[in-house]
Order: C-alpha cells, then structure tokens, then sequence
C-alpha cells in the first residue's frame, strides 16, 4: 500500500467516526462511565460505578470527579505526574513518575488510588480520543493483511506509537469493520505484566453531537495468535453518558 492509499484509510477512519475537523474543534470529552472487572479484584480497587470523567483533547490528561472519595478528584497528566485534589483543586497527595512507581514489587499484589489513577488514566484517555490520536506526530502506521479467520475486521492496521508515550504498549494493533469503524484493538498491558496481552472489543456505538462512540468496551485475554478468551473480562467500561465540549472561540 502507498504512503496516499494509507493516508486515504485513515481519513476514511476519521470520517467513520464523525470527522477529524468536527474533532478540532473540541476541547474535552466527558462522559458518565461504570468500569470493574477482574483486573479490579486483583489489585484490590473497588469498581466504578457511574463516574464522571474528562478526557482532554490536545494533550494526555484525565479526571476521575469523585475519586476515590465524594469531593475529591484524580488526575493523570502524563507520564510526569499523578495526583488527587480537593473540590478546589488544592493537591492533596501526588507522585511523580507513575509509570516507573507503578512497576515496583509491591504493585504485584494491590494498587493504591494514585496507582489506578494513572493506569485508568491514561487507559481512558487512550480509548476515548481514538482513532483521531492517529493524526498527531510520532505515530508510525501500517496496513496489515486481514486475516480469512476475521471478514469482519478488513482493515488492519498495526500503529507503532511515539517513545514514551503514556499507552499500554508502543505497538498496537487495531481492526475495523466494512464501515471503518474501529472494534477491537490487540495490546500488551505493560504496567500490569509483560504478560498481559489482551483484546479490547468495542461494541454499541452511539454518535454524541456528531462523533461516534464504542459504549460498550470488553478486554480479555489474548493467547498466541489472535485467538481470545471469553473468560475473564480483565475489564469492563460502559458508557452512559457522553458531553463533547467545544473550544471558546
């Protein structure tokens, strides 16, 4: 495939899901999001249930409002820093570096909320601004042939992301349906184990003001291949609400 017919997909992709120029035009999402578990219940963090969230468009930072506690928020800003605020903003416990803390021993057995707070963050943010992130600088993409085992996924595409960019993995691999429409995505959970591998598969899309969302997102074990397993969901994120937030002219 040329460098145009590739850069052809992947307008075509953007397009699928409301358009790269309507995205320009926003600032944040938020949206009302429940999410739990196995992963959960191995690291000790309590699932959650109906949480509003804000994923910024132009740069990896998230919030979780009222997390852990009512009147309290989480941020993740990157690989640079975690923290937790007050209703007012003032920082109350933070950490630098998460993504280097988060790999320790004692990690192995639970995560505490500055933990989950960059892990569900940049997760989060990754999930909602996909598939205009492929639009930024650094990304490397390529066609991969659809396998004849998935007529459901024609396009492939294997997306090799930027140094340290705060992701699961640097590679990824992402299907879509006839549609463009993204539905599964194949990665390597690196803070949890280089084990991890995992299939994410997006499901139930609805367009909020234009941009269309997977509501219903399943990750599971991945094994050799792409053969998954239905057993255990290592994750699971519904969608209840989404608010798209314009940028002030």
């Amino acid at each position: 495939m040329t460098g145009s017919e590739l850069q052809r997909t992947i307008e075509k992709i953007c397009e699928a899901h409301g358009g790269i120029d309507r995205w320009r035009k926003l600032e944040a999402v938020e949206a009302v999001i429940s999410v739990g578990g196995f992963l959960f219940k191995a690291k000790r963090r309590p699932a959650l249930s109906r949480v509003r969230v804000r994923a910024a468009i132009r740069k990896p930072e998230f919030t979780f409002y009222d997390y852990p506690g009512p009147g309290r928020n989480s941020v993740f800003m990157g690989n640079e820093e975690v923290r937790i605020t007050d209703a007012g903003h003032q920082v109350l416990v933070s950490r630098q570096q998460p993504r280097v803390a988060i790999r320790r021993l004692r990690r192995q057995l639970y995560w505490d909320a500055l933990d989950f707070t960059y892990f569900g963050g940049y997760a989060t943010w990754n999930y909602l601004v996909t598939p205009f992130l492929f639009s930024g600088d650094g990304f490397k993409i390529d066609m991969l042939e659809p396998q004849s085992t998935d007529p459901d996924y024609p396009v492939k595409l294997q997306v090799d992301f930027p140094p340290d960019f705060p992701s699961h993995c640097r590679r990824q691999i992402f299907y879509f349906d006839r549609d463009y429409l993204l539905r599964r995505l194949d990665y390597t959970a690196e803070v949890v184990s280089r084990w991890a591998r995992a299939a994410h598969t997006c499901k139930n899309y609805r367009e909020f003001d234009g941009i269309k969302f997977p509501t219903k997102r399943r990750v599971r074990p991945l094994l050799i291949g792409q053969k998954l397993l239905a057993r255990p969901v290592i994750v699971a994120i519904d969608i209840h609400e989404m608010h798209l937030k314009k940028t002030a002219l």
